[in-house]
């Protein structure tokens, strides 16, 4: 399909876009950010037009684009006023609808729908919606009828709950109206902060549409995946699984900073599927292995793979991060600082910090320090066959020692194998497998071999090794993200060893740490739901993010929603335990959950507000 002079979906690129933060009636600003994003490499700029002034307005912007020189295809973005959605129709060359409160209810209502009310409020739908289906089809408009988790309507929440399966058929509901009136110019989307809910609901959509033998392009994203590393690894982890699924045909990685700074991470993501890298996507479903007979997985629901529980290591353990020292040529307490380890002369003492390693690989290097109680100490299986004090230190093995080994660790051994490697006559019950994959299609491979060890039954918990040449930081964070995040995603996984050529060491053990994070495997810090920005927001949303992050970044496993309106604001943030919306100008709403707690206080006390909110259902520690 087209958007404009843009190809879309079929054999054309995956194609990037991003959205502008100004105020759509400002005509300068939003021309001049657009222009700074175009020439980033965005393909598409999308703009809000939550009025139908704003909607009007659109044809003024669209004209001194094009009076600069620059074509590029202009969405506008829809949510709650189908007049504005009529009139931009016949301005850009996209529109985006919200199924969720574009013409339904949201209200957060527990609503009991019988199946004729259900089917009446589907005919008020139909009604609202076909208007627009019509304009766009007379127009040669395109459109994206893109679900989002926390905007799911009452009717969907009352029959499918606020699930996956639920964002799905918001949408299907949707794009019949549209086929009802032979309208096909149509791309997907099903947008979620939970990474785990967005990649299943992407999955169960192709699903469903290969049943029914649909073949819409897709765009892809995490929203509110929010700023700095965080932002960029969550977007990853989502985006990155479904590319090396082989889905998606637009991203927009949504950061909550400016625009044009979202477009090199998106391009960092969309590189390595280029034809130039070898196009290297393939469906999961080309994967073939007994798994799929056996239907021990299914790519729709997120189950960890149930293992041995040895030492701390699989079972119910929290995924474990290694770190790698193997290569270091002088090893003192202070190479153990990038860990999350201090050590205090002065009081001879260890002081942990949140991201703390779990084990180091020290490969051959033998130390002479007195290590924390929490950590272990992982050696050459020769070097350590050598060592005179061995507690807490464990053997790496390849597969032939292991077979010719006299002497193992009765707690814990692991085993170095590269994924495809048959895994046979490991009984023990004292064994940790390391799987590496130095295939360009890494994720995929090391995915395969998880799906091998389920059909035979194994229960060897694995740790997930990826190694990396020299790359830029955000390279590094984004290829992790995806080559560990996808099996993570998919419930694969009981740690991760990372090594990377030139990256700095608090780095590549900090990317660990967020992998798990944005995988919902393992919480080790706060976690912000923090929206893009955009025309509708009505606060500084990057310098309020840096307040509130710099008075609660020490709140473990504590989720707090930053909104900057309405739209994006209790439903989106579905999954916040706070919520801080902006809902006026410097009018903040407060939200514990879904419930609003403190309504219209001024933006100047409104942290101070937040904070005392925490306090208040006691999830606030001091900081030490």
């Amino acid at each position: 399909m087209k958007v404009g002079g843009l190809g879309i979906g079929g054999t054309n690129p995956i194609r990037v876009q991003s959205m502008t933060t100004t105020d759509t009636m400002d005509t300068l600003k939003t021309v001049e950010q657009s222009i700074r994003m175009i020439e980033a490499g965005c393909e598409l700029v999308r703009i809000t037009a939550p009025s139908l002034n704003d909607a009007k307005n659109l044809e003024a912007i669209k004209k001194e684009l094009r009076k600069r020189g620059y074509n590029t295809p202009i969405c506008a973005d829809i949510h709650f006023t189908p007049n504005a959605a009529e009139h931009a129709a016949r301005v850009v060359e996209k529109v985006r609808v919200n199924p969720g409160n574009y013409a339904d209810k949201k209200k957060f209502e527990e609503l009991e729908y019988t199946d004729a009310s259900y089917e009446a409020e589907l005919e008020r739908i139909r009604e609202r919606f076909t208007p627009l289906v019509k304009i766009c089809k007379e127009n040669g408009t395109a459109m994206r009828i893109g679900t989002n988790h926390g905007s799911l309507s009452d009717r969907i929440l009352s029959r499918y709950g606020d699930t996956p399966l639920g964002m799905v058929e918001s949408a299907l509901e949707f794009l019949r109206i549209c086929e009802e009136n032979n309208y096909y110019e149509i791309i997907l989307s099903m947008k979620a902060s939970n990474t785990q809910v967005m990649v299943q609901a992407y999955r169960l959509l192709v699903n469903k549409m290969m049943e029914s033998g649909r073949n819409y392009p897709l765009h892809l994203g995490v929203t509110e995946a929010g700023d700095g590393e965080d932002g960029r690894i969550k977007s990853a982890v989502g985006i990155g699984t479904l590319l090396e699924d082989g889905l998606g045909d637009t991203i927009r990685v949504s950061l909550t900073e400016e625009p044009e700074f979202e477009i090199p991470v998106a391009q960092g993501l969309v590189e390595r599927y280029s034809k130039e890298a070898g196009g290297r996507r393939q469906s999961a479903s080309n994967q073939k292995s007994t798994i799929n007979d056996q239907q021990y997985y299914s790519p729709f629901d997120h189950s960890r793979r149930k293992t041995n529980a040895v030492g701390n290591i699989g079972g119910h353990n929290v995924p474990r991060v290694i770190a790698d020292l193997s290569k270091k040529q002088k090893i003192s307490a202070a190479s153990f600082l990038p860990f999350g380890y201090n050590y205090s002369e002065k009081l001879d003492k260890w002081n942990l910090g949140e991201q703390a390693c779990d084990y180091i690989y020290l490969g051959d290097n033998e130390i002479d320090l007195e290590i924390p109680g929490t950590l272990g100490l992982i050696y050459n299986y020769g070097t350590w066959l050598n060592l005179k004090d061995k507690p807490r230190t464990y053997p790496l093995l390849s597969k032939g020692e292991y077979k010719k080994s006299k002497e193992l660790s009765p707690e814990l051994n692991f085993i170095s194998v590269e994924a495809g490697t048959t895994i046979e006559n490991l009984d023990e019950d004292n064994l940790v497998l390391i799987v590496e994959s130095n295939a360009a299609n890494a994720m995929q491979e090391i995915r395969a071999m998880f799906f091998d060890l389920l059909s035979k039954g194994s229960d060897i918990p694995v740790i997930i090794k990826r190694t990396y040449p020299q790359l830029s930081e955000d390279h590094f964070r984004l290829y992790a993200a995806t080559d560990a995040g996808g099996p993570l995603i998919d419930g694969f996984g009981d740690g991760i060893l990372l090594s990377a050529e030139g990256q700095d060491a608090a780095a590549i053990n900090s990317t660990a740490f967020g992998i798990l994070q944005a995988t919902r495997s393992r919480i080790s810090k706060t976690e912000y739901i923090s929206c893009p920005s955009c025309g509708r927001t009505l606060f500084d949303l990057q310098e309020t993010t840096a307040k509130i992050r710099a008075r609660t970044s020490h709140l473990k496993g504590v989720k707090i929603g930053i909104m900057g309106c309405i739209v994006n604001g209790p439903g989106e943030m579905a999954d916040a335990d706070y919520g801080y919306v902006g809902t006026g100008i410097g009018k903040i709403t407060l939200y514990k959950g879904r419930e609003v707690v403190k309504r219209n206080i001024s933006s100047e006390v409104a942290v101070d507000e937040l904070i005392s909110l925490i306090k208040e259902h006691g999830d606030w520690v001091d900081k030490e």
